[in-house]
């Protein structure tokens, strides 16, 4: 789940009940997230102070300062590892953190190839939130509790995929994937068993658009691209794992029919923004094709990193992750369009 997912449907669920009428109920009263960078607001920055990348200016549009340690208590929904307040934690918290994985990190140190930055995986997650949930509720308080909550499985899993193909191995690749999936269902259905009612679970975005993706691949044959510019080979895997989950989700959804399981279809919600990035209009996404593959933010994290004069004209912030631009319209996708199946709740009001 991204930042700015998260942040939009925090405040059309959370912060407008401020103006929506008491009488009216909001559709959530308290979302739990789980995941990695795309939706950590501070968790790594509590745990892992020493990384440029969380001292970078990633967040400067939106929180006018870096996501990292200086923005840990964001007002929105707290993160696990900055819980100061106890009647913070009613209306959600949290979990994800930056570099985070499905399977656990033991996994890759024993096969080698890039190691993940974190071992705050999945699994480590639902066990905060475990710990967390007599501090929620009590017993006879958590039903109907966790009915008013959304619980957010993600997104989850990049990191992993990155692992699994710095190792340029397909038999590892092919062996990892079931097993990340798997990890992806089995939380989710322990989180059922916990109670939630409600859960999204996301798929993952098209990487053969990503700059970073298509800086490594370095490619020079013509015909590893598509018409828009993107990596073939790398988008058909993505869409074979996204297949995977599906069908993982479709299984859960028939052994617990008292859940509502919703997937979030973040590959073709982002993928229509490199396809044709002048829909969006030119205040956000340049018309050249070339401009939407490149991204605002070169060598992030470092000492030597650049940034663009104008985020919201990118995609894409740092090669990897999107411009608040771009989380806005992939915000607007889930809970406004035809990408979250089936939907969400009514929001009470529009993205603006």
């Amino acid at each position: 789940m991204n930042i700015f997912i998260l942040l939009s449907i925090n405040f059309v669920y959370g912060f407008l009940g401020n103006i929506v009428s008491n009488a009216k109920p909001l559709p959530y009263e308290a979302i739990f997230n789980f995941g990695d960078s795309f939706s950590d607001t501070g968790n790594a920055g509590i745990l892992y102070p020493q990384y440029p990348g969380n001292k970078n200016s990633y967040g400067s549009t939106y929180f006018k300062h870096p996501t990292g340690p200086k923005a840990y208590g964001f007002q929105y929904l707290p993160v696990y590892m900055n819980l100061t307040k106890a009647k913070d934690i009613k209306k959600g918290v949290n979990f994800a953190v930056s570099g985070a994985t499905a399977l656990d990190v033991e996994y890759f140190k024993k096969r080698g190839g890039y190691q993940p930055t974190s071992d705050k995986s999945l699994s480590v997650q639902l066990d905060w939130f475990k710990k967390l949930k007599p501090s929620l509720c009590k017993r006879k308080e958590c039903d109907n509790y966790f009915k008013k909550s959304l619980f957010l499985v993600g997104e989850i899993g990049g990191n992993d995929i990155i692992s699994l193909l710095s190792l340029k191995n397909e038999t590892e690749l092919k062996r990892g994937v079931p097993l990340i999936i798997q990890t992806i269902a089995n939380v989710t259905a322990a989180l059922i068993e916990e109670g939630a009612v409600e859960l999204a679970v996301p798929g993952n975005v098209p990487i053969g658009c990503s700059a970073g993706t298509i800086l490594l691949a370095n490619s020079t044959k013509k015909s590893d691209y598509d018409q828009f510019g993107c990596l073939i080979h790398f988008n058909t895997f993505m869409e074979n794992y996204n297949k995977q989950l599906k069908h993982a989700i479709k299984i859960l959804r028939k052994k617990y029919r008292q859940a509502e399981i919703i997937y979030f279809d973040y590959y073709n919600d982002t993928k229509r923004l490199y396809q044709a990035p002048q829909k969006f209009g030119v205040i956000w996404f340049s018309s050249d094709k070339n401009e939407a593959l490149k991204a605002c933010c070169v060598q992030c994290g470092s000492s030597a990193s650049k940034v663009c004069p104008n985020p919201s004209k990118y995609v894409s912030w740092d090669g990897v992750h999107f411009t608040e631009a771009t989380y806005k319209v992939l915000a607007k996708g889930l809970l406004e369009g035809h990408f979250a199946h089936p939907s969400l709740r009514p929001p009470p009001s529009k993205i603006a």
